[in-house]
């Protein structure tokens, strides 16, 4: 038991990783959604293209979750073992988090499991809107089981919170906390960061000025303070000519709370460098990728992909591939599909709660 004790304390004196997600829906431009991937490591991301008919399973030991994939979709994998980001062929996207609060709670083998490296797939794999994905879990409900990472730093808990998004505007925030599924669903839910949880966040940007309060905007790289930029600088983007615009300013908005590059210090051993960014336009079918040690944008088209069920899965090398530029959606090559990454323990998790 000490030794569990000790081995539990070093996981969670892994310090947190910030992330930061916007959507931006105005009245004369496409539907457009950015995240920044915050890490204190390369996360070994790969882009890769899933077509239809791919039968999952979410590794449960019990009643695990299983179905077959009715969209495809591109996505980006996290040390390709887990899908953090991507959009499917009917304009859905989804980014994970991070968020130190989750907690999914014990296991209920009445209700069918899923490893939370899937968490993001299951809904590109099954849904066109957000309201499907949300009308869906609250009908049938599958349970995220967490799963743990090795990383250089140690191994690191699954603990994140999910956004999806779709071409109409509309959007969600899923998180669990204390166990319990908090869904947050409505057009006016666009952005997101990491800790406190949601709703904390909500009432936190109240305090600002344009939001109801009488504080200046905030300026450190936590992530409450980034919420109410991101949130103020993309509320304040000017309308633009074409979607070329509007990607571009998705882009701006990013690039103000990302994270720069650092040295460690006794207060925050490890700073959580922004590694990579994408921006989704939903109305185009438009996928982007941004590496901040390349200086070039790549993207890819997913009209002009080939999903049919009974194709093969492919990828796009991204680690260490900085020679990537423009229109890479004739890049993709065959490749075997990664294995997700299986839920921990329960005993693990038993003893944890």
């Amino acid at each position: 038991m000490k030794v569990l004790s000790v081995f539990l304390s070093l996981l969670l004196a892994v310090p947190a990783y910030p992330c930061t997600r916007i959507l931006w829906d105005g009245k004369n431009q496409d539907v457009i959604v950015g995240r920044n991937m915050d890490w204190s490591e390369d996360t070994g991301s790969n882009m890769w293209l899933f077509p239809r008919g791919m039968e999952r399973d979410g590794m449960a030991s019990k009643n695990s979750a299983k179905w077959t994939s009715k969209y495809g979709s591109v996505i980006l994998s996290m040390y390709d073992v887990g899908t953090a980001d991507g959009v499917n062929e009917k304009g859905l996207t989804a980014n994970l988090l991070y968020l130190s609060e989750s907690h999914f709670g014990t296991r209920d083998e009445k209700v069918p499991g899923m490893s939370v490296s899937m968490w993001a797939q299951y809904f590109l794999d099954n849904f066109a809107t957000v309201s499907e994905a949300v009308s869906s879990m609250e009908k049938s409900p599958i349970q995220v089981l967490m799963a743990s990472v090795p990383t250089a730093h140690g191994v690191r808990q699954g603990t994140v919170h999910l956004a999806l998004s779709d071409k109409t505007g509309d959007s969600v925030v899923m998180e669990y906390i204390d166990g319990k599924a908090k869904f947050y669903h409505g057009k006016e839910y666009r952005f997101m960061t990491n800790s406190p949880p949601f709703d904390q966040q909500l009432k936190s940007m109240k305090q600002y000025q344009g939001f109801g309060g009488s504080k200046k905007l905030p300026g450190t790289t936590e992530a409450a303070d980034r919420f109410v930029r991101a949130a103020y600088y993309t509320q304040h983007l000017p309308d633009p000519k074409d979607y070329r615009e509007a990607v571009a300013g998705v882009l701006s908005v990013l690039r103000n709370v990302s994270q720069p590059f650092g040295t460690p210090d006794p207060a925050r051993p490890y700073i959580s460098t922004t590694r990579w960014r994408t921006v989704a336009d939903l109305t185009r079918g438009l996928y982007f990728y941004e590496s901040t040690l390349s200086p070039y944008l790549v993207w890819v088209e997913l009209p002009k992909l080939d999903f049919k069920k009974g194709t093969a899965v492919k990828k796009i090398n991204l680690v260490k591939n900085y020679e990537l530029i423009g229109d890479v959606t004739g890049k993709f090559k065959t490749t075997p599909v990664f294995q997700f990454l299986k839920p921990d323990d329960q005993g693990l998790l038993k003893a944890q709660n």
